[in-house]
C-alpha cells in the first residue's frame, strides 16, 4: 500500500503525534509511506494533484522518535509524487493551527484533496465534507441532544442575555481555533470581565457561548471513532481522560492538561451511536470525540490526536485496527474502482 500523510509542516511534527505513530507503524509493516506539508502541494500540467514528498530510507526504525528523526533529517528521500501514484492520502493538517501569514494554508489540504479524488486515490477524511467542517459550526449539524446549550454570535448583548438565562457558568471560545486558545469561563458571580473576553475573541470572528458543564471540572474524554464505531481493540477502547491543571478551564494537553486512563460508559457509547449516521454520511473515517458527562464538547475531524497515548495507557497497539481498516479500503477500491464513492469507501 502506498500512503501519503498531509501535515501542516513536516519539521514541526512530533514523535507523539498520531500521524507519526501511524506512519512509523505502517513503514515497519512494509508499506510505502510518504509525508508532505501543505506548502509542498502542487497541481501539475498533466492534470494531477501531487506534492514534493518525504520518506525515510529503507531501514528498520525501532521507535517513532528514530523514524521521525530520519524523516526530518538530510537523510530523508525527497521526491515528486502524484495522486495516481498513491492508494491513500490522509489529510492530517490542522487548518486552525496555521499562524499569521499562512491564511493560504488553511484550506489547502481540502482543495488539493478534492482534486486528488479525480485521480482515483482514496482521500481520508472525505475532503468535500471537510470543507463543511472547516470551523466549529459543523458541530451544530449533529443532534441537539448530544450538545451543550450553545449560542454563536458576534453580538455582545445577545451573549449577555444568554449568560443571564443560563443562571450558571458559561464558556466563551472562538468559532475557529483549536488547542484551547482564547477559551474563557465566565462564572455566575463574576461577569465583570465579560466585555473584555468578548472583545478578545471577536477580533478573530464569531464567538461560541456555551453552557458550562460542571463535570468538566473532572476532565473530559477523548474517544476515537473509526468507520463510525468507537475504536476498540483487544477489548479496550482507544480513549484517554484529560484533566486540566489547577485553575485552568481547558483540558487540552497542549494547554497543560494531564492524561490518565478513561472509563467508557454506556452513555458515551450512546453518543457515538447518535453521531454515527452523520459521520458515515460525510465519509469521516477517523474522528476524535471530546466528551464531558453525557454531552459532546467537540468532534475533531481534522487531526484527532492522542492515539499513541491511548495505546500506552491501555497497553494495546491501536494502530493495528486502524491500519487493517486502511488496507481493507484499498482492497475495496481496487475491486470497485469508480463504482463506489470516496465517502462510502472512507467508512467501510
Amino acid at each position: 500500500m502506498k500512503i501519503a500523510f498531509l501535515v501542516n509542516d513536516i519539521q514541526t511534527e512530533e514523535p507523539s503525534y498520531t500521524t507519526t505513530f501511524l506512519a512509523h507503524k505502517m513503514h515497519t509493516l512494509g508499506h510505502e509511506v510518504y509525508q508532505m506539508g501543505v506548502g509542498e502541494l502542487a497541481y501539475y500540467p498533466e492534470g494531477h494533484m501531487g506534492a514534493t514528498a518525504h520518506r525515510v530510507p529503507a531501514a528498520k526504525y525501532k521507535t517513532a522518535e528514530n523514524y521521525l528523526d530520519a524523516l526530518q533529517s538530510e537523510k530523508a528521500i525527497i521526491e515528486k509524487i502524484t495522486a495516481p501514484d498513491l492508494d491513500i492520502i490522509m489529510l492530517r493538517n490542522d487548518p486552525a493551527s496555521e499562524g499569521e501569514g499562512r491564511d493560504w494554508a488553511r484550506n489547502a489540504g481540502i482543495v488539493f484533496g478534492q482534486l486528488a479524488l479525480r485521480n482515483g486515490v482514496i482521500v481520508l477524511n472525505d475532503p468535500n465534507s471537510l470543507a463543511d467542517a472547516i470551523n466549529k459550526m459543523y458541530f451544530q449539524h449533529f443532534p441537539e441532544s448530544v450538545r451543550p446549550l450553545t449560542l454563536i454570535t458576534r453580538d455582545k448583548e445577545e451573549i449577555r442575555r444568554f449568560f443571564a438565562d443560563l443562571k450558571g457558568n458559561m464558556i466563551l471560545k472562538p468559532l475557529q481555533g483549536s488547542g484551547g486558545a482564547n477559551v474563557f469561563m465566565v462564572r455566575k458571580d463574576d461577569a465583570t470581565n465579560l466585555n473584555q473576553m468578548i472583545e478578545a475573541i471577536s477580533r478573530d470572528g464569531y464567538i461560541i457561548a456555551q453552557e458550562y458543564l460542571p463535570k468538566a471540572a473532572e476532565g473530559d474524554i477523548r474517544l476515537f471513532v473509526v468507520n463510525g464505531q468507537a475504536l476498540k481493540h483487544k477489548n479496550k477502547y482507544a480513549a484517554l481522560k484529560r484533566v486540566s491543571k489547577k485553575g485552568d478551564v481547558r483540558n487540552n494537553i497542549h494547554a497543560g492538561g494531564s492524561v490518565e486512563k478513561a472509563e467508557i460508559t454506556d452513555e458515551m457509547l450512546e453518543l457515538v451511536e447518535l453521531v454515527r449516521p452523520k459521520l458515515i454520511n460525510d465519509g469521516m473515517f477517523m474522528v476524535g470525540l471530546d466528551i464531558v458527562g453525557n454531552k459532546l464538547m467537540e468532534i475533531n475531524v481534522f487531526t484527532p490526536g492522542g492515539l499513541h497515548t491511548c495505546s500506552k495507557l491501555e497497553g494495546v497497539d491501536f494502530s493495528e485496527p486502524v491500519i487493517e481498516a486502511l488496507e481493507r479500503k484499498v482492497h475495496h477500491k481496487k475491486a470497485y474502482e469508480t463504482e463506489v464513492s470516496n465517502k462510502t469507501i472512507a467508512v467501510i
